[in-house]
Parts: C-alpha cells; structure tokens; sequence
C-alpha cells in the first residue's frame, strides 16, 4: 500500500474536488503507479485531518473519473492508464475454451498492474522479438527456466534445458524422436486426453495402467514392460488431470527404480507441479537420463504463453529435439518467452502463481460445500474434481446435457479411459474466467441435479 497525501491546492474549491485532483495530478505525473493501492478513506481522513465523508466522496470522485478502482475487503487502486478499457476486444474477453482445465484468472489489480508493465517491456523489444530466433530460447531464457525450474528441486545444465511451443508440440517432437508408428506407450489407465490424442494421430499404441490412490500400481508397470516391450512411458504424476491424484515420494521413487532397471525412458507432464506448495520432487530427479521432464506454463502462468520449459535427459537429446522442434514449428514465440522470462526475473510469475494456488485453495472450499455428500476425489490445490456416480446410474449424458450453458467447465470419463470402459465420472472444472458467485451458482444446480436423482440416496 502506498503511503500518499495529496499536495492540495489552494483554489477555493470543495475540500473533496482539491482531493480528486490532486490525485489525478500525481496519476498523470507517474507518482502514483497503475495497481497502486491507496491508503484507507479513515486513514487518510485522520492524516489530513478532515472528515472521513470529505476523503469518501474524493474518492467517489477520482471513481467517476476512471483514476481508481474499489474492491470490497481489499481497497481502492490506481487504475490502468486512461483509454486502455476502451482498447478491451469484447471478443476477445469472452472467448475461452470452458472444456479445457484453466488456471483461476488474476484479479487483484496489483499483480493485473505488475503483469502489464511486463507487456511494456514486450513493447519496448517488440522489433526485435518478431525476428527469428533459437528455436528453443537464449541463453537468457534458459537462465530463467532454470530459475523456475529450480522451485521443483531441479538444477539441470542449461544444454539440457529447451524452451518449448507448450507440452503439446513438446510431447509430438519427443515421441517423434523415440519412437515409431504402432509402437507401444504406457500411461495411467485414467490419463490426460491432451496426450490421447497426440498418440492417436501419431498412430501410437496407448496402453493403461491400473491405478489406485497413489497412481499407476509399480508391479502394474513392471509386467506391462515384460509383456509389451513398450518404447516410452507417460505420466502426469502431479494432481494428475482428471483424477487429481498425486503420486507420492514413495511411489516415484518405485516407478524411478522400475524405470532405471529395465532402462525405459519416460514423459513427465509437470504441468501442476508448481502449484501445491510442497509437491514430492520430480520423476526426473531419481532418473535423470531416462525422463524428459516438461515444466508446462499453462497451468501455473496461463495458457496463451504456449510454453514449456523442458528438461532432456541429456544435452545429446536437448539438441535432437531443438531440431524436431525446428521442423515442427519453427521456434517458441519470441514474444511469448520475453514475457516470461521477464515475469520470472521481477516476481511476477512467482505472483502469479501463488494467487493461482490461493484462488484454487477457495474454490476447492466452495465446491467441498456445495457438493458435500456426494462422492468425488479432489486436492486443495486441484483446478477441477473427479465427480463420481454409482455404476449403475448412467448418469454422464443426463448431466452434461442439463449442465449446458452453465459456466461450469465439464467433460464426461469417455475423455480420459484408455483401459475398460468409461466409469460413471465427469470432470468438474473449477477454474477459466467463472467467479467465484458464479461458480457458487452452478455448483448448486449440479447438487440439485444430483439431489433429483436420487443417486447418491
């Protein structure tokens, strides 16, 4: 909070318009930057010693004028510069995809403000970053990445690391590296759909394996390598998508010697790894060089950047898939990875991410009350729930069909079965752009729906 008192003028207008302006003044002079959290009305009331109704209708005043921002609970903010809102795309506001799992969106316009002086800096670069780059990042990047990357417990050489197009386009160059159409790759049973698809195009065979509340069964993976000889193995061992299970250190560490014995290299999906405040150490730190680790952005930063900051099992294998990646995509946008490397170098990603795991924190609350009774798995720092109905309630198509045109992100279990048939589940996305009112709301007609049916009687 900044420590303001207005220079007031002396021009014989009300006490509260002298206020207004000099606010404005200081605005426009950049003494009071965008984000700035003013002191409280009370508080400046006794510093000026004035009557508080004076200081509140000031502030009332600069509101009408578009200077500042109030939030209940949090305080009155400078807001972004004049004429920014009338930039707004209403297109682009509203456009989301409510079926993907999305990070909750930042609203304190303190962190909003910080996030914007990181465009200015895109701005100021902006001919250079529309030139061709390294296809995987600079060493200024790499730098960057490995000071991310280190939150995991992972302090890789820089010729190991790559900065990657996403964990889409990462995950398609490795499997392009390692393996060969009809080959066969391991996964959870319940896995993430992102990665079914890209074996499915890729004409991969997907096998999975059985799971329980810790993730894949250790003797599930060891048959499976002695009966199928499979080329890779992939996981997505933290809040896993959709189950929201994470695999605990005993767990990776029995998955880690498996892997080491038979000499099986393996994805890691980290996409959520950095968002529970002690989440178990990596795969890859107990198998360096089998696990290609990929530290995906969209989940702990946000989906538009399309980054990874990816860890090869050695600097050999780094190179390899720099030249994938160039026959793919060319490179990582320019623009994207100068964003975020100058968000990890002043804080704001780190911000970012803790209001990321906050916000999931309440939410996770919000749905533990809403949905109270009824059965579904979930983490405190999960995007989404595991909703699950009895077997025999044949209940997916009934509730996506009366959850349609809610904000409610919703996928039935079809998505995410690789082994057997679908169970009666749906994956609830908490996250995206719905408030947390909003969420409130259509948390409450799905119990109701439930409630309706009898289903969990």
């Amino acid at each position: 909070m900044t420590d303001w008192i207005p220079e007031i003028a002396k021009g014989g207008k009300p006490l509260y318009l002298d206020i207004a302006d000099a606010l404005e003044s200081d605005v426009r002079l950049g003494r009071l930057k965008a984000g700035a959290r003013l002191p409280p009305q009370r508080r400046l009331a006794k510093r000026l010693s004035i009557d508080f109704t004076t200081v509140s209708r000031a502030y009332a005043e600069a509101r009408s004028r578009g200077l500042v921002d109030s939030h209940v609970g949090r305080g009155t903010f400078v807001s972004p510069p004049a004429g920014r809102a009338d930039r707004v795309d209403p297109e682009r506001a509203t456009a989301e995809d409510a079926t993907m799992n999305m990070p909750p969106e930042p609203s304190d316009p303190v962190l909003l403000a910080k996030m914007r002086e990181g465009l200015d800096y895109v701005g100021a670069n902006l001919v250079a970053l529309l030139r061709y780059q390294s296809p995987t990042g600079g060493e200024k990047d790499k730098i960057a990445a490995s000071s991310w990357l280190s939150m995991r417990g992972m302090v890789p050489k820089l010729e190991r690391i790559a900065v990657t197009p996403g964990a889409h386009a990462t995950m398609t160059a490795i499997l392009s590296l390692a393996t060969e159409p009809g080959d066969t790759i391991l996964c959870e049973a319940i896995t993430y759909p992102g990665f079914r698809s890209i074996a499915k195009v890729m004409r991969r065979n997907i096998l999975g394996l059985e799971m329980d509340e810790a993730g894949i069964l250790p003797e599930a993976l060891e048959e499976a390598i002695r009966r199928h000889r499979p080329k890779m193995l992939y996981l997505n061992p933290t809040l896993q998508n959709p189950t929201t299970i994470t695999m605990p250190t005993a767990r990776r560490l029995a998955v880690a010697e498996i892997l080491n014995e038979y000499r099986l290299p393996a994805i890691e999906d980290d996409a959520y790894g950095f968002i529970p405040p002690k989440a178990p150490a990596p795969l890859a730190v107990s198998a360096p060089d089998l696990i290609w680790h990929i530290g995906g952005l969209a989940k702990c930063i946000g989906a538009g950047l399309r980054l990874a900051y990816t860890v090869a099992p050695s600097g050999k294998d780094a190179f390899a898939l720099t030249q994938a990646l160039r026959a793919a995509s060319g490179m990582a946008s320019p623009i994207s990875v100068a964003l975020a490397t100058h968000w990890i170098e002043d804080g704001t990603a780190d911000g970012i991410r803790r209001f990321i795991r906050a916000e999931s924190a309440a939410r996770q609350t919000i749905a533990a009350e809403c949905l109270d009774g009824f059965d579904f798995a979930s983490d405190p720092y999960a995007f989404n729930i595991w909703l699950r109905l009895p077997a025999e309630a044949d209940g997916r198509a009934h509730l996506m069909g009366r959850l349609a045109g809610r904000r409610l992100g919703v996928m039935p279990s079809d998505a995410f079965t690789v082994t057997g048939p679908p169970r009666e589940a749906l994956r609830i996305c908490l996250g995206g752009a719905i408030t947390r009112e909003e969420l409130v709301a259509d948390l409450g007609f799905l119990g109701n729906a439930l409630t309706e049916h009898d289903w969990f009687a």
